[in-house]
């Protein structure tokens, strides 16, 4: 006889729940579009109870960041960069432009373009997700994307995590 130790929810349940979340969502992407950063910043003291004078990092926090890093750590960071871009080269070597004149006067083909700019969102907050940040950043700069934005949310009301 089969035992249960826990049971999914109702296929209906289920959808109810999902349309809640997407009108949440939809509702907080209105209220940025109308308010801007007004909004940010409320839903920054609402969800993550934090407000920062900026959003922006300075280069003192950046700094300070770093050098709470164990010369160690920083090594760790320095290898998993270099994978990445180096894969990440790899592949954009993979994906060669193409033209080709399939007959007099026809010339057909594709060019790989990078955006000019991307978002790159690194998971943190009680289980920071550091390889995302590589993976995303890395990935896009390798790419040729000139302007690449990250966020990632605060730690306990501050932008990174104590060591």
């Amino acid at each position: 006889m089969i035992k249960y130790l826990k049971r999914g929810k109702d296929v209906q349940v289920r959808a109810d729940d999902d349309a809640k979340v997407r009108a949440t969502v939809e509702g907080i992407i209105k209220d940025v579009e109308a308010r801007g950063d007004a909004a940010v910043r409320d839903y920054s003291r609402q969800f993550d109870n934090w407000n920062p004078a900026d959003f922006r990092l300075s280069r003192d926090a950046i700094e300070k960041a770093r050098k709470s890093l164990s010369a160690r750590e920083i090594e760790d960071i320095a290898f998993a960069q270099k994978q990445v871009r180096n894969f990440a080269q790899i592949q954009r070597d993979s994906m060669k432009d193409v033209e080709v004149q399939t007959h007099p006067g026809v010339i057909l083909g594709h060019r790989n373009i990078p955006m000019d700019a991307v978002g790159c969102y690194i998971p943190g907050g009680k289980y920071p997700l550091l390889a995302s940040a590589h993976m995303s950043v890395l990935t896009a700069k390798v790419a040729g994307v000139k302007r690449v934005v990250a966020t990632a949310p605060p730690y306990q009301a501050r932008p990174i995590r104590p060591s």
